[in-house]
């Protein structure tokens, strides 16, 4: 494929993904490697075109290079994104009021504890939507809850619920009671998403380490 042909594949995504609105993001590809320029509304906006982009085949590595701004728009001074950031946490049922934000040039960290890997995600998602931010670093734990072995025993279940066929052909580990390890093969990519997804769904996962591969 010419990087000509890779450009434009990466346009026409980036055009067709809803969530992502094209029409300020440039596009450079050589040898596999494209960059994404210009900018968005939002940092919701920026990550879905940054996944949008890696959703084309022949892309082997993106550089990042777009910025979270409305034209126009002055900077938002750190308290009053703080201030937003609070308030949009709060209101999302599913987040423990104890995550604390620290914003500095726009740059929002997230931290503090939950019980379940899904809140730490809304924790992000919420504060993704607010516009004038430069990016989130997610350092929010997810405490401890269950033993290593009920924590296995869980991610296997789950994976006989959601993709039966392949549950017998992964093998599940625990490294330091909190660190999920997955090996083996899957059919596709969504098969792969799906186990590494039911993994997450744990209480008490800290990270996921994924060394599924597609045959």
């Amino acid at each position: 494929m010419t990087a000509l042909q890779l450009r434009q594949d990466v346009l026409d995504e980036l055009e067709f993904e809803p969530s992502v609105d094209a029409a300020h993001i440039g596009v450079m590809a050589e040898s596999g490697v494209v960059t994404l320029s210009g900018y968005v509304k939002t940092y919701l906006q920026k990550l879905s075109a940054i996944s949008a982009a890696r959703r084309v085949r022949g892309v082997k590595a993106i550089a990042d290079e777009i910025d979270v701004r409305a034209p126009g728009d002055k900077k938002t001074a750190d308290d009053e994104i703080a201030k937003r950031a609070l308030d949009i946490l709060a209101w999302d049922t599913v987040v423990p009021a104890s995550i604390a934000v620290l914003v500095r040039e726009g740059w929002v960290t997230l931290s503090g504890n939950v019980d379940w890997y899904f809140q730490k995600r809304a924790a992000e998602h919420d504060v993704g939507m607010l516009s004038g931010i430069r990016g989130i670093s997610n350092n929010i734990q997810v405490a401890p809850r269950i033993k290593a072995e009920n924590v296995k025993a869980k991610i296997e279940g789950a994976l006989k619920r959601r993709a039966e066929t392949q549950a017998k052909a992964v093998r599940v580990s625990i490294r330091d009671n909190d660190c999920v390890l997955l090996e083996g093969m899957v059919d596709n990519w969504q098969e792969r998403r799906a186990i590494e997804n039911a993994a997450w769904s744990a209480p008490g996962v800290q990270s996921v380490e994924d060394k599924l591969t597609v045959g």
